[in-house]
């Protein structure tokens, strides 16, 4: 399968900017399309992956701040690098912290820019890699029965097959053939690799 070549997303309202980063972006061999307003971003909708967002904070309209807080509540995951002619250190502070990859001071340099990218980017494989093991796991907890999942959240807690079937009132034989069912169905072969992947999707162990 061929990877995709990642796009990157740019908001700024300068048209000097927005066309002096393409040839840029576009010289590096990556894809890019270019807003003049969060609210034409915003339009978009359809976002590729992997990608990232190259927002300028003072933008007419919505600013990139504001929208920042808008794909937040909406929960699109694009790795946010902001540009800015104007910014302080309280404002990168809290862009840093809901999660920005980077935050620039204008001008930056080609290197600069380049870098906090390719770190976006590498952030946005992971964050797709994550989401598609996330479907994975669902689609085979999906298979399994009512009796089986509530026998997955007794597995998980590391009792022994009779300390399970004592719990449950049962044999230890149907513990074992349950067990054995269940890391068919969940593809694996140890309860550590088992606990790992139910903890990926919330699931918590059976209490006593």
């Amino acid at each position: 399968m061929i990877n995709p070549v990642p796009t990157v997303y740019l908001v700024d309202d300068a048209l000097s900017v927005r066309k002096g980063l393409e040839r840029l972006i576009k010289s590096v061999g990556l894809n890019i399309t270019t807003f003049a307003s969060g609210e034409e971003f915003l339009r978009h909708k359809q976002y590729k992956q992997p990608s990232c967002l190259i927002l300028d904070v003072c933008l007419p309209g919505l600013s990139g701040m504001e929208l920042h807080t808008k794909l937040i509540q909406e929960n699109i995951c694009l790795p946010i690098i902001f540009i800015t002619g104007y910014g302080n250190i309280s404002m990168s502070v809290k862009a840093m912290k809901n999660g920005a990859v980077d935050f620039l001071q204008k001008p930056f340099n080609d290197q600069e820019i380049i870098s906090a990218i390719n770190k976006a980017i590498d952030k946005s494989i992971r964050i797709q890699q994550e989401a598609d093991e996330h479907t994975k796991i669902q689609s085979m907890l999906d298979i399994l029965t009512p009796r089986e999942y509530e026998m997955l959240r007794w597995v998980i807690t590391g009792m022994l097959n009779k300390q399970i079937a004592f719990e449950l009132n049962i044999t230890e034989r149907t513990v074992k053939a349950h067990r054995s069912k269940i890391m068919k169905k969940m593809q694996v072969v140890s309860i550590v690799e088992l606990v790992r992947i139910t903890q990926k999707c919330g699931i918590t162990p059976a209490e006593k």
